[in-house]
């Protein structure tokens, strides 16, 4: 009897410990799921473009806001562009820190559909990195980016010509208080 408690007892031991080590381990196969998927909207990275463009064209719409906390405006300098599946092409955000301290941001994206964000992929964004301004400071930045042509070829997205990329910057997770990047110079933009 006392084997079969003792079994029972480490059995339930090894479930508890199995369990609690696959919660902290969820989040970062969740995110490596969603970058190879492209689920949830997640976008791709990619270092250079396809090679080939389609003649079929989509609509890129870009939203930009703000977290709370974040005493930033930010929008994008052209609400959409159309593009060939497979064209590269660079667009830019206006962002401003209203604030009267220097401050930090990072931000997150998606694009809908959903199912769309296995085709979009980035060459370079503002994304990548931890943004910095000093208080006033006002930047363009951009973002290069292209429809992969592959999307053509997916059933599920046939007719789909509209693809929303949406951005929300955060304050850094150090309370968005940095000291001015003074090395950097701004490119200036109208907000």
């Amino acid at each position: 009897m006392k084997s079969k408690v003792g079994m029972t007892a480490a059995a339930c031991v090894v479930f508890a410990g199995a369990m609690l080590g696959a919660a902290f381990a969820s989040v970062p196969l969740y995110n490596l799921f969603c970058k190879v998927t492209g689920y949830g909207g997640t976008t791709q990275r990619a270092e250079a473009g396809p090679g080939k463009v389609l003649d079929r064209t989509v609509r890129v719409r870009f939203d930009a806001n703000i977290g709370n906390g974040l005493e930033w405006s930010f929008r994008p300098v052209d609400r959409e562009v159309e593009v060939k599946l497979g064209e590269i092409r660079e667009i830019h955000y206006a962002v401003a820190n209203r604030s009267g301290a220097p401050s930090a941001a990072t931000a997150v994206f998606n694009v809908t559909p959903g199912i769309a964000g296995q085709y979009f992929n980035k060459i370079a964004c503002f994304c990548f990195n931890e943004q910095h301004l000093a208080a006033g400071e006002k930047q363009d930045m951009a973002v290069t980016f292209f429809v992969d042509p592959a999307m053509a070829s997916d059933p599920e997205l046939r007719y789909v010509d509209t693809i929303t990329l949406s951005y929300t910057f955060f304050p850094a997770e150090d309370g968005a208080t940095v000291k001015p990047l003074a090395a950097v110079p701004a490119t200036k933009s109208p907000l």
